[in-house]
């Protein structure tokens, strides 16, 4: 007996890491120390002497049961870029710049192949979150997972100057929302979403008019990383006043969370044109419009508050990323929370 009759490959881990290297490089940040490989990941904190109070801030998430429909597509790279939004999002969110991220992933049988496919869109989110990839893990869970599923999670560390960090709490009446548009569902709600729709590969495979595409391609999207939306923003000159990432829980968990006590979002729903996907899921599953609002993010996968005069600014800041961003509220007096009209 030995440990790959047991079911763990070592050779085959050996493999992975060898696959995934070239991906890895791409993230590299001048900050790292030493290469892939060591039983730690370096990072120099050199830079942020300069920082007249510099704060750490992390954050750590999954793609939750979105992975599913990557094992029925089989189509593995670009669920790590989910896994990088879902943290370094919520790093930005608080006005920090991500430094570096560390992935983990279990998985039933380590194909050599489809880990380094996992890891290239990983990596692919560093990138787009000028973020870098300093470490990892591939744990082998022969006997606890089937040998085709996997899952996959991370962790990010960022840092911010306390005085530039995002807090909400110098929201007030008047103040406007802007939203800026997701690629779709995101990360969060799939769930539901296996529910509505028969997840097997000729229903995802299937095209839909309404949708420009099919529904495997709608569904599995990666979410959208705005790191460098609201860096942009920042460097016009701007103040985001509160910002809140629209994960699980929609709109109405989520916008409360930047608000300060006495104040209200006020959301108007015809200010965007709702994405083709998720009429199709209230349509197909019969969901009501607040649990809708309740659970995805309806389109908007951040939002804004800024003073009036700076309205202009912030979406001509957000137009120079690529990111469409709409007037979608605004703040007014009342009992902390989101009210849609």
């Amino acid at each position: 007996m030995d440990y790959k009759n047991a079911g763990v490959d070592i050779e085959a881990g050996y493999k992975s890491v060898e696959l995934m290297k070239e991906s890895v490089k791409r993230t590299m940040r001048e900050e790292v120390l030493g290469g892939l490989g060591g039983f730690s990941g370096a990072f120099s904190l050199a830079k942020i002497k300069n920082m007249e109070e510099p704060v750490l801030l992390s954050g750590t998430d999954g793609c939750g049961t979105k992975v599913k429909l990557a094992f029925i597509m089989d189509k593995h790279d670009t669920i790590g870029i989910d896994a990088v939004a879902m943290c370094v999002n919520d790093i930005a969110c608080a006005g920090g710049e991500p430094l570096f991220f560390l992935d983990y992933i279990a998985c039933g049988k380590n194909y050599p192949e489809k880990i380094a496919a996992i890891v290239s869109g990983v990596a692919e989110g560093c990138v787009q979150s000028d973020c870098a990839l300093i470490g990892g893990e591939t744990a082998e869970h022969p006997g606890l997972m089937p040998e085709n599923d996997y899952d996959l999670a991370g962790f990010a560390v960022g840092v911010a100057d306390k005085k530039d960090m995002i807090t909400g709490e110098h929201i007030k009446a008047g103040d406007v929302l802007v939203g800026i548009a997701s690629t779709g569902v995101h990360s969060n709600g799939f769930s539901l979403v296996r529910k509505v729709f028969q997840m097997d590969k000729e229903t995802l495979d299937t095209y839909h008019e309404e949708l420009g595409k099919t529904l495997g391609e709608a569904l599995l999207a990666p979410t959208r990383i705005y790191v460098k939306a609201l860096r942009s923003v920042k460097e016009s000159g701007v103040t985001i006043k509160g910002c809140s990432h629209i994960t699980g829980g929609g709109f109405y968990e989520n916008i409360p969370r930047m608000l300060p006590d006495g104040a209200k979002a006020v959301v108007k729903k015809d200010s965007y044109e709702v994405p083709a996907i998720f009429k199709m899921l209230a349509r197909e599953g019969k969901i009501e419009e607040q649990m809708m609002y309740n659970t995805f993010n309806m389109g908007i996968g951040m939002v804004l508050a800024v003073d009036p005069a700076d309205v202009e600014k912030t979406l001509a800041a957000l137009e120079k990323t690529g990111d469409k961003a709409y007037v979608i509220g605004e703040i007014a007096d009342g009992e902390k929370g989101v009210e849609l009209c």
